[in-house]
């Protein structure tokens, strides 16, 4: 049985340290990197122009954001099939929740390891999605029991199917396990996940940060190395993304 050829990749960030990293990354492990973009806007062009097959994408860069990009790529007729990856230095629920939202396949931070860069890639490319691994533990623990003294539970805004999903989550399941245990489509179960997060972003998350972009449609979901994960630090950076 032939292996499927090796995903073509466009890298939009605008520190040419990042995407020179990345590109060597991915190189190493054999994926193409088929062209590099500073901005928002000359993302676009470029996937437009090359149609790849995954997008790794910064947040906060000049002209358009990452956010509002992914947003016109995936609306886009030409952008029909790519996979992007929001890969940020701001682990803020806000723009885990746009992302997801506007068809982001994936939110990582820019700690991650190569071979789970390579991973990911990899990973969405198969028509999977993933969150980094603090995102989702976050998520569990936004909304675990609270104190009676609380006044009232943050789990009220979901639904039974909701609730489900979210515990089998809270068990380490994937997306495509939950599906088969729930009997749902896998992107019915992305859908589920992505207003579990915009809950818990319109919740505490609203409190932390606000977001650049609208949001549009298309949600996903999973972990780092193909199978669920925890997830990343709490704690807002301070850094350039």
């Amino acid at each position: 049985m032939t292996e499927p050829a090796a995903p073509r990749v466009v890298i939009a960030d605008d520190q040419t340290l990042v995407r020179g990293g990345f590109r060597m990354i991915l190189g190493a492990a054999g994926i193409p990197v088929v062209a590099e973009a500073a901005d928002g806007a000359q993302a676009v062009a470029e996937v437009l122009k090359h149609r790849p097959d995954v997008v790794l994408m910064d947040i906060r860069m000049p002209e358009m954001d990452g956010l509002e990009a992914t947003r016109r790529i995936l609306t886009s007729q030409a952008g029909y099939g790519c996979r992007i990856i929001i890969l940020t230095t701001f682990d803020l629920d806000q723009y885990v929740y746009t992302a997801l939202t506007v068809g982001a396949s994936g939110f990582l931070l820019k700690d991650v390891s190569p071979e789970q860069l390579v991973a990911a890639v990899r990973l969405v490319r198969s028509g999977d999605a993933l969150l980094a691994p603090s995102i989702t533990r976050r998520l569990i623990k936004q909304f675990a029991p609270r104190p009676a003294m609380a006044g009232h539970s943050d789990l009220s805004g979901l639904t039974p199917r909701e609730l489900e999903v979210l515990g089998l989550l809270a068990r380490g399941l994937s997306n495509a396990e939950i599906a088969a245990q729930l009997t749902l489509s896998e992107a019915t179960v992305k859908t589920h996940v992505a207003r579990i997060l915009g809950n818990s972003a319109c919740g505490t998350g609203c409190r932390r940060s606000s977001s650049p972009t609208r949001p549009a449609s298309r949600p996903p979901v999973r972990t780092e190395s193909g199978r669920p994960a925890e997830r990343i630090s709490s704690e807002p950076a301070q850094k350039k993304s």
